[in-house]
């Protein structure tokens, strides 16, 4: 199973879902599950899980050396 991922640029706004986006850092490859909500101030909280699984797919393609 393939996930893919927008390549996001510096400043670009991204219309995401509520629950279960995906974030994935382009340096490590480290993936974070993020479900957003409107509390009842009108403020936005996020709510973020790592997710081990598509961490260890997407980091199939890197090739890290030991320190």
């Amino acid at each position: 199973m393939s996930s893919s991922y927008h390549q996001m640029v510096d400043g670009e706004w991204l219309v995401v879902p509520r629950k279960g986006f995906k974030e994935q850092c382009c340096d490590c490859g480290l993936v974070h599950r993020l479900n957003f909500r409107i509390n009842k101030q009108g403020r936005i909280e996020i709510q973020v899980y790592r997710d081990e699984r598509a961490t260890a797919g997407a980091r199939k393609a890197f090739n890290f050396t030991k320190d």
